[in-house]
């Protein structure tokens, strides 16, 4: 591995950088002694996007990324490749987009469990502004366990300006903020939706808030104020996808 590439790892974060982004992966590795549909899958995605396939034996692998689930898949990908912009993601969505946007966090602690739940939940990226934000460090990237890979993170150097882009795409701006009268479950929202979320402790910045379509609030009812960011992040993403379900309203 040269310095200007990293490795990824499993079906999930590979199959996503060869439908995303195939162009920043050098070569893919693969276990030689699988031969099952998921790899099958993932070799004609390979064979498709034109990247390199190289099978070798699962104890090579194991080297290449000690201690890590790899389940027999690792990928090169070249580190200094330009990053997914807002327009890449949601000029290719096949569904309704789902959105989660950060109002400067600053813990890598808390953004990395933030992609993990924008990642669990099926949401399509994560925003971020690029200034006063804690960004993509090796310590969130850890934390993330790989969803760092496989939810386009995407900064922007005017939060206020890109949401409203966002609402000129008919997504609707769903702030979260304790004083809001509206209650989470009780409120209404449309299937496009992008949740804003502010920082620790601070919440979401005037100009952040002002911008939103609507706010809600999340129900506390024990003796605590407020939740983690990482943990709200997960109460929303949630009822937002149980709801999407529930209306089959998935898709475009």
């Amino acid at each position: 591995m040269t310095p200007h590439s990293r490795l990824i790892f499993g079906f999930h974060s590979t199959l996503a950088k060869l439908r995303h982004d195939a162009g920043a992966i050098r070569e893919v590795y693969v276990d030689s002694g699988r031969h099952d549909a998921r790899l099958r899958d993932l070799l004609a995605q390979a064979e498709f996007a034109r990247v390199r396939v190289l099978p070798v034996p699962s104890a090579r692998l194991d080297a290449m990324a000690p201690g890590a689930r790899h389940q027999g898949v690792i990928a090169t990908v070249d580190a200094t490749q330009r990053h997914v912009t807002l327009d890449d993601v949601l000029d290719t969505l096949d569904e309704v987009p789902l959105l989660l946007v950060l109002d400067g966090i600053q813990d890598p602690h808390n953004l990395g469990a933030c992609l993990r739940v924008a990642d669990a939940v099926g949401a399509h990226a994560v925003i971020a502004p690029r200034d006063r934000a804690v960004g993509l460090t090796q310590t969130a990237v850890k934390v993330a366990s790989g969803a760092a890979e496989t939810v386009p993170y995407i900064t922007v150097t005017n939060l206020a300006r890109t949401l409203r882009e966002l609402k000129e795409r008919g997504i609707w701006l769903v702030g979260t903020d304790a004083e809001a009268k509206e209650d989470l479950y009780a409120a209404q929202w449309p299937v496009a939706c992008a949740w804003v979320l502010g920082a620790e402790g601070d919440g979401l910045r005037r100009l952040t808030r002002e911008t939103c379509d609507q706010l809600v609030s999340i129900p506390m009812l024990g003796s605590v104020a407020s939740l983690n960011v990482s943990v709200a992040t997960g109460v929303c993403l949630y009822e937002a996808r149980r709801r999407r379900a529930s209306q089959g309203a998935s898709s475009n």
